[in-house]
């Protein structure tokens, strides 16, 4: 029941209420008195009565992507419940190799913008990259730079809605799949292929969850010429647990230096009730280097790792990164990543197959993390992470 819905005539609403919410019902509740039914999404309830009122049912919210709204505009919203979101991205290069000769490899091009559903996207994905990095330097480095885009829009908002559960009850992003090779708001492409998104997914979803609010440029002001303004740099932390035990857990925080080094750390111990999201104190840094400092935030539970990140206090474009030098060792189904400073948003790249790994896409302070092949194969291997988006 989208918006289109309010043009039909008085006997098509009188139809439509007939069929989904008596006739279906009905049929239903014969082969299955148990299972909840849903009249429609968004719904408050049925009756065409505000499908979208954000306290009741549930709600399409598209003014992130569509409204060029900033991804931080998630956290403005406390939905009950979002049943429809989403953010474009390419697929990778060697997808889009799938459709293309090489002088079709710009996203302008005849056979790109064929491979579009939405006619303006492709500009739209460019608008958020220009919020987001610098100018990528090469198609393929373009490719990959949208598809963090994608991952961190959908992370924003998953996020912040797991950590005000109790208002907010549920996410499901548009969307899963593709069917034909396209750029699109799918997670995983034609062929099968995870998109950073649907590793971030396995991270976000995750049945306990440590998430951080940080305030910065991008929640405050993004205009480097509003020069100067009082700028807040903090993070609050939070503990989402959708587990259906108590849990007790150690979180540990540090303020870094772009070589990862610590200027400042600490660490709680954390009760979190079952099915239930817990809130960390405030911490806030007046004297972090805006463009030289970030935060990385991680979870313990009996000793083992279980959830964290990082976070910048600006645009990913603006902090001053230093060369990471990742190296990559592949023994046998193991792939370990080495860093010499902090690599936000590293990808293991298969050249010569398609793999799917433990995780990707992920953020490594200077030292080693080993990821594992989890289904295919590949022996030809590499690595890039947000610093060679220039």
């Amino acid at each position: 029941m989208d918006d289109h819905v309010y043009t039909m005539t008085h006997k098509q609403k009188a139809d439509y209420i007939r069929m989904y919410e008596y006739i279906i019902p009905k049929a239903l509740k014969k082969v299955d008195d148990v299972t909840f039914y849903w009249p429609a999404s968004p719904s408050s309830g049925g009756g065409f009565d505000n499908p979208n009122d954000p306290n009741r049912g549930d709600v399409h919210y598209w003014e992130v992507w569509h409204g060029n709204k900033p991804f931080t505009a998630y956290r403005e919203l406390f939905f009950r419940y979002a049943s429809e979101f989403g953010f474009q991205s390419f697929p990778c290069l060697k997808t889009v190799e799938a459709f293309t000769l090489p002088e079709d490899r710009n996203i302008f091009s005849y056979v790109m913008e064929k491979h579009q559903r939405n006619q303006s996207a492709n500009g739209k994905i460019m608008n958020y990259l220009a919020q987001t990095f610098l100018y990528p330097n090469d198609f393929d480095t373009l490719l990959y730079a949208s598809q963090l885009l994608q991952a961190e829009a959908i992370r924003y908002g998953v996020e912040h809605w797991r950590r005000n559960r109790g208002r907010c009850m549920g996410a499901v992003y548009w969307q899963l799949n593709d069917c034909w090779p396209v750029a699109s708001w799918s997670s995983i492409d034609y062929f099968g292929r995870w998109k950073a998104l649907h590793y971030a997914a396995k991270r976000f979803f995750a049945p306990v969850l440590l998430s951080c609010n940080e305030e910065g440029t991008l929640t405050q002001n993004t205009n480097v010429n509003a020069q100067a303004f009082l700028l807040e740099k903090s993070f609050t932390l939070n503990v989402s647990n959708e587990t259906q035990r108590d849990i007790a857990c150690t979180v540990r925080w540090a303020l870094r230096r772009p070589d990862g080094s610590v200027m400042e750390q600490g660490e709680d111990e954390v009760h979190v009730p079952a099915l239930s999201a817990t809130w960390l104190n405030k911490r806030t840094f007046p004297d972090a280097p805006l463009y030289e400092s970030y935060v990385s935030y991680d979870l313990y539970n009996g000793g083992q790792w279980v959830s964290g990140g990082t976070a910048l206090f600006c645009a990913p474009k603006h902090f001053r990164f230093e060369d990471p030098q990742l190296q990559l060792a592949v023994s046998g189904n193991a792939i370990t990543v080495t860093a010499q400073a902090y690599a936000r948003s590293i990808e293991i790249v298969c050249d010569d197959g398609d793999v799917v790994l433990s995780d990707n896409f992920f953020d490594l302070n200077a030292g080693s993390r080993t990821v594992h092949i989890e289904s295919g194969h590949g022996t030809q291997f590499r690595v890039r992470s947000v610093y060679d988006i220039r």
